[in-house]
């Protein structure tokens, strides 16, 4: 039986692991609203499927459906992979699913956020969201987990944590006022330490160029490592991208994190420019409300948009010339874990990409399942 507490994580010595540390598995939503995702979602789906099935070569996962695509899902997907029924708004689980903590002890808990779509009505991206704000508590029940359910608006991809007492976040996303208006940095900080278990939080100033996320950390800048990041690069100083990454190295250079180190700072160059191509945006449907598909927009793409599962690493690849280079520094940064490549683009054709739509559930005391798609 899951509990709503009303204490915090850090009274109760609860901490948010770094990604790298086990899983018992991961949770994804399938994709399927036209708004959104073009060709009835079904190039979304697919995407989906293969993202699954690769993250299920290095631990479990669980796909939350809508009635109405179970069975559509359930041929499309790896059957090594689970399905349960779950309405959701749209698929994006970082985001409006739970934040898993874990205690010395090895017990597990949920922080289940509030979730407004990235703005709400201030710049949001679509309308309504109340069941993606159900998302987070579903699983937990699901899990019988006791829940942590805080009065505040954070998204999955807004943080990124080393497990050391380190978070990385940026001032584009959190102090933007369509989420905590009547919260100031100081109080944001303090519910940051207090349900994540921090103990130092790093802010860059912005994330990846016309991310609509506001700027998620997750599309930017994240640990490997203790002690180590990894950074959205380009060498191209007429690109936009090239100011906004370059005043994040310099502040990450000045850093260190919550147990004094330097940072080591891995800069990972990004795929070329990719707009919205005009049979893209034709396949999306216009619907008030949502944000529409332009031909042309330019789209936030990131190879740091990868999930790191048990075994193995998923990074999106794009048909790029930077695919390769991008896949050979993940395999020196994570020598334990094969680097497995997804297609990324009808993903990001949606608004972001692999661990956008993937979120970790740590092993805590319980034991590791192995999947039968690991074979």
């Amino acid at each position: 039986m899951s509990r709503l507490l009303t204490t915090t994580p850090h009274d109760d010595g609860f901490r948010m692991p770094a990604e790298w540390e086990p899983h018992v598995g991961c949770w994804m939503l399938w994709p399927e609203r036209s708004d959104n995702w073009r060709g009835g979602a079904k190039p979304a789906q697919r995407a989906f499927a293969a993202v699954a099935a690769a993250i299920a070569k290095g631990e479990p996962v669980t796909i939350c459906v809508s009635p109405a695509q179970y069975v559509i899902a359930r041929e499309m997907v790896d059957p090594a992979i689970r399905l349960v029924e779950m309405t959701s708004n749209d698929s994006w689980i970082r985001d409006c699913g739970p934040t898993f903590v874990v205690n010395d002890g090895g017990d597990v808990r949920g922080v289940d956020w509030q979730f407004n779509a990235w703005g709400g009505l201030i710049g949001g991206l679509y309308f309504p969201w109340d069941q993606d704000d159900l998302v987070g508590e579903k699983v937990i029940e699901m899990e019988r987990d006791d829940r942590y359910a805080p009065a505040y608006i954070l998204e999955g991809g807004s943080i990124d944590v080393d497990g050391e007492g380190t978070l990385i976040v940026t001032e584009q996303c959190l102090l933007n006022p369509n989420r905590n208006p009547n919260l100031t940095r100081a109080q944001i900080e303090m519910l940051l330490r207090d349900y994540l278990g921090v103990v130092k939080i790093l802010w860059l100033k912005a994330g990846v160029y016309l991310d609509e996320t506001d700027g998620h950390t997750d599309n930017f800048c994240r640990f490997v490592a203790p002690g180590e990041v990894i950074l959205t690069w380009t060498d191209d100083r007429t690109d936009p991208q090239y100011d906004i990454s370059s005043e994040a190295f310099e502040r990450l250079q000045a850093m260190t994190d919550a147990r004094g180190r330097k940072l080591k700072i891995h800069k990972l160059h990004q795929p070329d420019p990719a707009p919205i191509t005009a049979i893209e945006a034709a396949g999306v449907d216009k619907v008030a409300g949502t944000l529409p598909r332009q031909p042309g927009d330019r789209l936030a793409a990131s190879y740091v948009n990868f999930y790191i599962a048990n075994d193995v690493v998923v990074m999106p690849r794009f048909d790029d010339p930077h695919d390769h280079a991008a896949a050979t520094m993940l395999g020196r940064l994570f020598p334990g874990r094969r680097i497995l490549t997804v297609p990324g683009r009808e993903i990001l054709l949606g608004g972001g990409n692999i661990h956008c739509i993937t979120q970790q559930e740590p092993l805590g005391h319980r034991g590791i399942v192995r999947p039968a798609a690991a074979a």
